[in-house]
């Protein structure tokens, strides 16, 4: 077995993480690690978990957490993480971080969107950055892992048949984002109220969004294609898991929709997390996030507006599994040859 610690237990990505491994058949729970929520036992943080596991939140100590745990996750905010990740890396055999501290590896790039997690160039260099179906072969013994974002997962996701796979250099990308309300996790403000947040779509991020940075970032990283220009709008939205991006490409490459879409049908053949969707194979045509919801799946369709000079890429997933905890235990199953599968094989809750 597979020891494991979850550090950030009491938050919602912590709370995904706990109800994934209690699951899976490797992994043996070992440790969960908190602050203000120390001495508490998980039913009391999610009340849907009540799990014997004769545990408790503990404070976070390097020495206690190395000599229980072979993989710690990190749900923790991103200066969190940047200082845990420094006392843990080459403690324990693999520290996966949820947070945003590792994701972007430029210096300049990662001060501007992350400027309270400061850490270190030479740990930030030794991350993968954990996109399990575009990086499979980098996630095997890796020692120190990177969770892409919710958001950033399903643009990646979404745009990485045409610039990994056909190779196209796409000019423009515009994304338009909208997520429930479990994306901005458990913190108090009071634009998330009931009164307010109910039926309300909220840009809460009109003109920039740190997850698309990322995206650039590694899709510059990894060619043959690139991206020369991404920007982003995000909304929030009164449900309360699951995103949609809406990804509007802008490419002077000559395009043929038949041509997308067997090259996204090809790109993802295998991979079993990404479901290329047609818009006539099911009653909900298009992605859709309730048609993802509690499952490890992303779901992607391609289209092409021939009017307006543009190629249009959908994905939707459930951002606390697939976005979240799902794509970290996805991570680890690579990192140790596990089937990639292992532990994630529910289906999605529709209608929920």
């Amino acid at each position: 077995m597979i020891r494991v610690g979850i550090v950030g237990a009491s938050g919602l990505a912590g709370g995904e993480l706990l109800r994934l491994v209690t699951q899976h058949p490797d992994l043996e729970l070992t440790f969960l690690g908190g602050s203000s929520s120390a001495g508490r036992r998980p039913a009391e943080l999610h009340p849907g978990l009540r799990l014997g596991l004769g545990l408790v939140v503990e404070p976070v100590d390097a020495d206690r957490v190395a000599e229980r745990c072979d993989v710690v996750f990190l749900a923790t905010p991103a200066p969190v993480s940047a200082r845990l990740a420094a006392e843990l890396a080459d403690r324990v055999a693999c520290v996966i971080d949820l947070s945003g501290a590792f994701r972007i590896s430029g210096k300049d790039l990662h001060a501007r969107w992350y400027p309270k997690a400061e850490r270190s160039e030479e740990l930030a260099a030794r991350f993968v950055y954990g996109v399990p179906e575009l990086v499979g072969d980098a996630l095997e013994g890796a020692a120190l892992i990177s969770v892409p974002g919710c958001y950033a997962t399903a643009i990646t996701l979404g745009l990485a048949p045409l610039t990994l796979g056909l190779g196209l250099r796409l000019k423009t990308v515009v994304v338009d984002g909208k997520s429930g309300s479990s994306g901005g996790g458990l913190q108090l403000r009071t634009a998330d109220l009931h009164p307010l947040r109910n039926g309300a779509i909220a840009p809460y991020a009109p003109t920039g969004h740190r997850h698309a940075a990322e995206v650039a970032e590694f899709l510059g990283r990894h060619g043959p294609g690139g991206v020369d220009s991404l920007s982003m709008s995000a909304y929030g939205v009164s449900h309360v898991r699951g995103l949609l991006v809406s990804c509007y490409v802008f490419t002077d490459d000559e395009v043929d929709l038949r041509e997308l879409q067997r090259a996204y049908a090809r790109f993802y053949r295998g991979r079993s997390f990404v479901r290329v969707r047609r818009n006539d194979e099911t009653l909900i045509p298009m992605p859709d996030p309730q048609a993802a919801l509690g499952s490890n799946y992303c779901d992607v369709t391609v289209l092409h507006d021939p009017d307006g000079g543009r190629i249009v890429v959908l994905a939707a997933l459930d951002n606390l599994v697939k976005g979240a905890a799902g794509q970290a235990v996805q991570a680890l199953n690579l990192r140790y040859g596990l089937a990639e599968r292992t532990g994630l094989t529910m289906q999605p809750l529709m209608p929920a």
